[in-house]
């Protein structure tokens, strides 16, 4: 059926009863249309969820609920006999899919509810069982699951908590261990626009972090009594088994790789490695999705097809497809859960059920419908990963491909030309699938990182060769020997080809260290243009709509971005004054020493200056910057009105002065303060209050 018979199926179907609902379910089941309503919804969905989860107020279940049992109510209802325009119903659409974002947030919330600690403890002996091992810059994190804590009671005990350990580990995955540690509340953004770590850690179950003192040791403890933990610890065990064997079976140079590639496991890998990887552009192959999961399923798929078609009685009695559609799907879900399950992982795997229940039903799989139904799903389990980089740049470079992907069929049906085949071919859809990938996620690296890999493109177009004609077909040998104990050789030709992509990596991270940098970060409001450029191009038909509409959008954000004021001034909890000139070139003074944590956004920033012990002036955008520390008797300096001062002292009377200053006995309590620097004057920014959201508690005295 080609672009114009869907046009007509879709306009009869808009003629008959059954409203918007039954034009969901019919194209989200692949029965006519290009599956516009659940694209629509999918990320009305995501609209939603990203609202809940940034607004500073814990929003009222029952209006939620009744936001969306409205909006529901009334889309179906006016639309039961085409009684609004296409347009309208479309808007309705999308509103009914921000109610229910919403609403899928807070019943998240209330499902993941778990004690948060609101103070620095310790140092406190903590019981609990390793859930799972994480790297870190020194060392690991260990992910455990809390037995007990020393004077905490058990109603304030939190549920899970995560420990650098930085000495030698001696306790694997799935073992009970005592650990003498110092906990902490997760930290949360100390400027606005930082990452999150505290909502994160909320949903993810985490209610305290901190580091160990010396070494966790193992305990005598039998397995948690919850059964849903127990389970947790089952898998940890067996996926931090899978790595240990990959990472000695894969070589010594690639087998953390090897490991992270099978199992999610990155604690094996180098630094140094992971780094190159991310500064090479390289970084997706990391994040396990739609390449791992095709290797895993698409050979299960097909050996069992081809398989059972030579077994002529099966062969002649069913259609053997769809046993080996069923394997696939099984093969799938463990790879899924052995693997850590991330957001990545996730819309990977619905993908695949959703292409391997096409095969089911007999019906075509349209990629974009997969996407949508994959999105959906995902905000519906963990609506809080809108906002994480992860969520954003996977579906972004999956949608722009599918997108650019059947724009190109369609163009090919309409000029009646062959199917091309051949390594012409091939090395064509590899520049296409790198650089529409590389575009389409270039704007959320911008808006997280500040800055995108330089040479990321051409590092791919070295990389993935490698990957999809040697590593890929070598894994899955891997996988199908392994029963039989004979992934070894396999496996170790799989380390080889992956020092390959590590040499890539290297290469060019070196050629590019610090990648494509902007000095001027990007705002929130900037990135909604972005993605609603995206959007526009995943649902509007015909290049020059698609181009024209994303054009506009783009240029209107870039327009957004270069007016936006950048100077500004950031004093975090770590005691460190962090100054943002026009130019956005950050210079970073230390003042005091405080027992906080710096901004993520500016961490790798090199010291400018130390102002510990002497007067410091800045001027930044016209306005004059005076750092005083403490143990220098404060004054009332001959400065403009607008000066800001920054006093180092906890305590300081300057009853007299008519500038504005700031106590450091002021920002730690506030977990840091920021100051827009607009016409002329240092205007403070606004932060989220605390105790306003179960992720945000405020801080005991």
């Amino acid at each position: 059926m080609d672009a114009e018979e869907h046009e007509h199926a879709d306009a009869r179907l808009r003629k008959g009863r059954g409203g918007w609902v039954r034009r969901f379910i019919d194209q989200a089941l692949q029965l006519n249309g290009f599956g516009r309503y659940p694209l629509l919804f999918a990320f009305g969905l995501c609209g939603g969820a990203a609202w809940y989860v940034s607004i500073w107020r814990e929003p009222q279940l029952i209006w939620l609920l009744g936001a969306f049992l409205v909006s529901a109510g009334a889309a179906a209802l006016v639309s039961w006999r085409s009684l609004v325009p296409p347009l309208v119903l479309v808007i309705m659409v999308v509103i009914v899919g921000v109610s229910g974002g919403a609403l899928a947030g807070k019943l998240a919330t209330l499902r993941v509810s778990h004690p948060v600690i609101a103070d620095v403890v310790g140092p406190v002996m903590i019981e609990g069982w390793v859930e799972e091992v994480e790297p870190a810059k020194r060392g690991v994190r260990l992910r455990l699951i809390v037995h007990a804590i020393d004077d905490v009671s058990p109603d304030d005990l939190p549920s899970r908590v995560r420990v650098t350990h930085t000495t030698r580990l001696k306790v694997e995955a799935g073992r009970f261990v005592r650990c003498w540690a110092v906990l902490r509340p997760p930290p949360g953004p100390i400027i606005k626009g930082d990452y999150a770590f505290d909502r994160q850690a909320y949903f993810e179950g985490l209610g305290a972090v901190g580091y160990v003192q010396g070494r966790c040791r193992g305990g005598a403890l039998g397995a948690p009594q919850d059964a849903s933990d127990r389970f947790a610890l089952w898998v940890a065990k067996h996926r931090r088994n899978l790595a240990h064997y990959v990472n000695g079976a894969a070589g010594e140079r690639a087998g953390g790789f090897a490991a992270a590639l099978a199992s999610g496991d990155r604690s094996f890998m180098a630094v140094a490695d992971q780094q190159a990887l991310r500064g090479s552009g390289l970084a997706h192959l990391l994040a396990i999705s739609g390449l791992h999961m095709g290797i895993v399923g698409g050979l299960v798929y097909v050996l069992m097809w081809r398989g059972l078609a030579l077994i002529e009685p099966i062969a002649l009695r069913i259609p053997v497809q769809k046993p080996a559609a069923v394997a696939a799907l099984l093969a799938s879900l463990v790879y899924l859960v052995l693997s850590g399950a991330s957001v990545s992982t996730q819309r990977a795997f619905i993908m695949a059920a959703v292409l391997f229940g096409a095969v089911l039903f007999d019906r075509t799989s349209l990629s974009l419908r997969s996407l949508a139904i994959a999105m959906i799903i995902v905000v519906i389990i963990s609506p809080w990963s809108v906002l994480t980089p992860g969520f954003q740049m996977s579906f972004a470079a999956t949608g722009a491909l599918i997108a650019t992907y059947e724009a190109w069929q369609r163009g090919r049906r309409a000029s009646s030309r062959t199917e091309a085949k051949g390594v012409g071919f091939w090395l064509k859809s590899l520049v296409v699938t790198s650089f529409v990938s590389s575009m389409a996620t270039m704007p959320f690296a911008l808006y997280h990182f500040d800055r995108i890999a330089g040479l990321g493109l051409l590092a791919n177009l070295l990389a993935m060769p490698i990957i999809s004609l040697a590593s890929a077909p070598l894994a899955g040998v891997a996988m199908l020997l392994a029963p039989f104990g004979l992934s070894e050789y396999p496996l170790r030709a799989f380390g080889y080809t992956l020092e390959g992509v590590l040499w890539v990596a290297h290469l060019f991270e070196g050629l590019a260290p610090n990648g494509a940098r902007v000095d001027r970060s990007m705002p929130g409001h900037v990135l909604l243009f972005f993605t609603a450029a995206l959007v526009v191009g995943a649902i509007i038909q015909g290049w020059r709509k698609r181009l024209g509409f994303a054009g506009v959008l783009i240029v209107a954000g870039v327009g957004f971005w270069i007016t936006s004021p950048a100077a500004s001034v950031h004093w975090a909890p770590s005691g460190e004054v962090f100054l943002v000139n026009q130019s956005g070139v950050v210079e970073r003074i230390s003042v005091v020493k405080g027992d906080g944590l710096a901004p993520l956004r500016f961490i790798d920033e090199a010291t400018g200056a130390d102002c510990s012990k002497i007067i410091c002036r800045r001027q930044i955008a016209g306005v004059d910057i005076i750092i005083m520390p403490d143990g220098i008797s404060p004054t009332c300096l001959n400065t403009a009105d607008s000066a800001l001062v920054l006093l180092g002292a906890a305590e300081a009377n300057l009853i007299g002065c008519q500038r504005r200053f700031v106590r450091w006995g002021d920002v730690a309590p506030n977990r840091g303060l920021s100051w827009q620097i607009v016409e002329g004057q240092a205007v403070v920014v606004d932060r989220a209050p605390c105790g306003e959201r179960p992720w945000n508690p405020c801080l005991t005295d």
